[in-house]
């Protein structure tokens, strides 16, 4: 396929995978004791007993390389931005274009959230607050994926929520090697009606977005519009949609506050290593996605139109 000739010309192949992961560890240590102390601070705090020594060590287990290499592409893409910009969305369609997974760690928090383990209703109200889940919580979340992935073969993929803080920047940089950061960007006007917007059928589960997003380029008009039709959902689906509990205009708003203060430091770890690409998104999927596969030096695949 004409897309994985172009991306290993353009992006670095693995390297050996890190081994010594102690003098990392004393560093992000503090920085998460830290992080977790301010979140108890403002709000609901997690207390699982998972140390954040043994999650890290559990996650160099689960990412060292794969006995049988699956048919997918062996590289790794991280995609950053704030809640509701759309990452799952995009990292979605990159996945099925490249034939490597894609793993939301806010898909692996749902579906602990869902679960009657003995962490999901503190984890629910932690989540419900807009609070950020801790370092060690989500390392561990990670790390089983990863090691259910390796057990069938997957040799890379895409990540999407992860990392959201230096600590877990440096903890998957110490396991890793991370080809390419894309950060996802858009107007905080958009993104709070796509948040407000956004509906889950209750039989399928299915995402739509019954918001119509028409933003007006400035205060004079001059600069571009932003239109973003709504992405409504067939008739079986109407009757069964349900909102998210944490897709309130307050919830909503506490999360892209914490979501800057935590993430953006994030991104300057990766600017300073060369590996992060900035994209902007001009509206919705049909003027994004072209877009956003040119940036990727992905346009010459022919079935990337229809992805």
């Amino acid at each position: 396929m004409a897309v994985s000739h172009r991306l290993f010309r353009l992006f670095s192949p693995l390297t050996a995978e890190k081994n010594n992961l102690s003098s990392l560890l004393i560093r992000s240590l503090s920085s998460s004791s830290s992080s977790s102390s301010s979140s108890s601070s403002h709000g609901p705090s997690l207390d699982p007993e998972i140390d954040i020594k043994e999650a890290a060590a559990e996650l160099e287990k689960s990412s060292s390389p794969s006995p049988t290499p699956s048919k997918g592409r062996n590289f790794h893409w991280v995609f950053l931005g704030c809640p509701g910009v759309g990452k799952g969305t995009y990292a979605s369609r990159l996945s099925t274009l490249l034939g490597v997974p894609h793993i939301a760690t806010g898909d692996l928090v749902r579906e602990e959230l869902s679960s009657s383990g003995l962490l999901s209703s503190q984890l629910k109200e932690l989540v419900n607050h807009g609070k950020l889940v801790p370092d060690e919580f989500i390392i561990s979340l990670l790390s089983k994926r990863l090691e259910a992935g390796k057990k069938k073969g997957e040799s890379g993929y895409i990540l999407d929520g992860f990392p959201r803080t230096v600590t877990q920047a440096e903890i998957l940089e110490g396991v890793i090697n991370v080809d390419l950061v894309i950060n996802l960007k858009l107007k905080e006007e958009a993104l709070v009606a796509k948040c407000l917007g956004r509906r889950i059928c209750s039989e399928c589960g299915a995402n739509y977005n019954v918001a119509c997003i028409d933003i007006k380029g400035g205060d004079d008009d001059s600069g571009p519009r932003m239109y973003m039709p709504p992405l409504l959902p067939p008739p079986n689906c109407e009757s069964k949609l349900i909102t998210r509990a944490d897709d309130t205009e307050e919830v909503v708003k506490e999360r892209l506050r914490v979501y800057h203060k935590m993430t953006q430091p994030v991104e300057e770890f990766y600017r300073k290593r060369g590996k992060l690409l900035e994209f902007e998104l001009p509206g919705g999927i049909p003027q994004s996605w072209p877009k956003l596969l040119r940036a990727l030096h992905l346009e010459d695949d022919k079935q990337s139109a229809i992805a």
